[in-house]
């Protein structure tokens, strides 16, 4: 799967649309843009560091969900 590819599935992960993405990520809007058009290429690096982030968050979210849950069940 070409970068280009993977950053747009990356995005599409996150439910954001490309403006939320860039303004989360801090990614210019036209540089994104023109990594998805295969304009320019993504740097590797940064496709890692965007999953990571991603997956890490997502993590971080079920915990909070999960400890919500148990104190929900304790009242």
């Amino acid at each position: 799967m070409e970068a280009r590819e993977e950053l747009r599935k990356l995005r599409e992960s996150t439910g954001m649309n490309r403006k939320e993405f860039c303004e989360y990520f801090e990614i210019p809007y036209m540089t994104e843009t023109d990594w998805e058009l295969g304009n320019r290429r993504v740097p590797r690096y940064l496709l890692h560091l965007i999953e990571y982030k991603i997956k890490m968050e997502k993590l971080a979210n079920k915990k909070k969900e999960n400890a919500q849950e148990d104190e929900a069940t304790k009242e």
